[in-house]
């Protein structure tokens, strides 16, 4: 099979390491900032990103809420190295959320469902 090379500063990366995205900030469709990537949360049968742990509000990270965000509900904007959530300020801020001490059971599939339905992303699931 032959390769070709793309030009330089147009090749788009496909894989990246976690670590790379964690700390990026999540705009919505408006260009107003939600927060920032805090963690990712892979299913270890399929290898799959499943959900990004959104942090919101609070100041300095001192009352942050947290949102298990579906990864398909997320776009990725590799220019401005940002992720873009198409979802309204004012709706995330109703979401279901937890705090850094009170975590879901991610792997609740009924949980689970909730969320991704929340955001209208079809479930890893299906």
């Amino acid at each position: 099979m032959q390769q070709t090379k793309a030009a330089p500063g147009t090749l788009q990366k496909r894989i990246l390491s976690a670590d790379t995205l964690t700390g990026d900030t999540v705009v919505n469709r408006r260009n107003e900032e939600l927060g920032k990537i805090e963690h990712m949360m892979i299913d270890i049968e399929s290898g799959r990103v499943v959900y990004a742990v959104l942090s919101f509000g609070g100041f300095l990270g001192m009352g942050d809420k947290l949102f298990a965000i579906p990864w398909k509900a997320l776009t990725i904007d590799l220019p401005q190295k940002r992720f873009v959530l198409d979802v309204e300020r004012e709706r995330l801020e109703q979401a279901p959320g937890f705090d850094k001490s009170n975590w879901p059971d991610m792997a609740d599939r009924k949980w689970g469902e909730g969320v991704y339905k929340y955001y209208g992303a079809m479930s890893h699931w299906s």
